[in-house]
């Protein structure tokens, strides 16, 4: 789960939901947190099912999913970097001049898997956390509730 194609397509599928939401990219360092909260079964089988559920009420709500992230965050700092790259040299992921990220996915070159798939319900999460981070106002308020420096 850690290769960097799959890391490509999860932040391509975060960024692409995070600009439908706002109507800007999404800024980068954001990718660093939708990692872990996408690839660790645990805490995506518990994520909310809308985006009106606060982040902050989810982290009191789920103390367990909590106490893991930073350490699983910061494990996944080398991978989501390297997704990142390879989805930037392969034309999933572009950034803008303020350090924000677009994603393509589309049919061919940067195609989201099957959601009957493992990998597809983790790109579908990916999504879905796009679209909720895009509810706070500025990345490093998600990265405080979720116990991560930005």
């Amino acid at each position: 789960m850690l290769n960097p194609a799959l890391l490509a397509v999860v932040t391509a599928a975060a960024a692409i939901q995070y600009e439908l939401a706002d109507e800007k990219p999404m800024p980068w360092p954001l990718a660093f947190l939708v990692a872990p909260l996408v690839l660790h079964r645990g805490t995506r089988e518990v994520l909310p099912k809308t985006t009106r559920s606060h982040l902050g009420a989810w982290v009191a709500q789920h103390p367990v999913e909590h106490a893991g992230f930073a350490l699983r965050a910061v494990s996944l700092r080398d991978p989501v970097r390297e997704g990142v790259r390879f989805g930037i040299s392969n034309g999933l992921l572009a950034v803008d001049t303020e350090g924000r990220l677009t994603g393509t996915l589309a049919a061919g070159k940067g195609r989201a898997p099957d959601r009957a798939s493992e990998a597809g319900r983790i790109v579908a999460q990916a999504g879905f956390v796009g679209k909720w981070l895009a509810k706070i106002d500025q990345p490093a308020t998600a990265f405080v509730m979720l116990g991560v420096a930005p």
